[in-house]
């Protein structure tokens, strides 16, 4: 019985570390996703200054597309 419990509390310790770590990972993840909406959103407004900048440039693909 003792060894049983023993085995027990050992999954247990090794779960616990495991979610923790999981955890730091998803909140590490959560910051990286911030930092490229924050990126993203100064692109598009940089491309939109730049269209309103330059309105005769097409909007299209070059030719060799």
């Amino acid at each position: 019985m003792d060894e049983r419990l023993t085995l027990v509390e050992t999954k247990l310790a090794y779960l616990e570390d495991m979610v923790m770590t999981l955890n730091d990972l998803v909140i590490k993840q959560q910051k990286e996703l911030e930092l490229l909406r924050i990126t993203k959103d100064r692109l598009e407004s940089r491309i939109a200054e730049l269209s309103e900048m330059a309105p005769d440039i097409p909007q299209r693909r070059p030719p060799h597309y």
